[in-house]
């Protein structure tokens, strides 16, 4: 592909996808800055591993379990975790207000807080979710299921 070409194909993803994977990466590791560089490091897998897709859904999919995997990678590395109050998510675009359940879902572990936002803030269907996670289905639906049953449990404590 000529340079022209791969530089328009890049722009076209990075316009269709790079809000919705900052507004992921922002809710999982709870600082924009740390946000904006796992972005910028799934763009740049993108960029130099140049992968074939079938359609733009396995796309989205190859874009989010990178982007997942790089915020996992970033939260292993981090000790001392800076966190991001939930006022502040509303001021970088994510349409959000500090509730008891939204903060719950910030206490939740990472298997089931990733398919609790996915499913619920990015509204993506379950086989969205399970191919980007590279999850069956059966799973993302259990995951859910577990997810809502601790966020209940956390809520009837508070």
């Amino acid at each position: 592909m000529q340079a022209d070409g791969r530089n328009e194909a890049f722009r076209r993803v990075y316009d269709t996808y790079a809000d919705m994977l900052y507004r992921l990466a922002v809710s999982m590791l709870r600082s924009p800055s740390d946000a904006e560089d796992a972005v910028q490091n799934a763009f740049c897998r993108y960029l130099d591993r140049a992968p074939d897709f079938r359609d733009s859904e396995h796309e989205k999919a190859w874009l989010l379990r990178v982007l997942i995997n790089q915020c996992k990678d970033m939260m292993r590395r981090r000790k001392v975790r800076a966190w991001l109050p939930i006022e502040a998510l509303t001021d970088i675009g994510v349409q959000a207000k500090s509730t008891p359940a939204l903060d719950a879902v910030y206490t939740l572990p990472e298997k089931y807080k990733a398919v609790i936002i996915l499913y619920h803030l990015e509204e993506m269907s379950i086989d969205e979710i399970a191919e980007a996670l590279s999850l069956s289905p059966s799973a993302v639906k259990m995951r859910l299921s577990r997810g809502r049953d601790m966020l209940r449990e956390a809520l009837l404590k508070s």
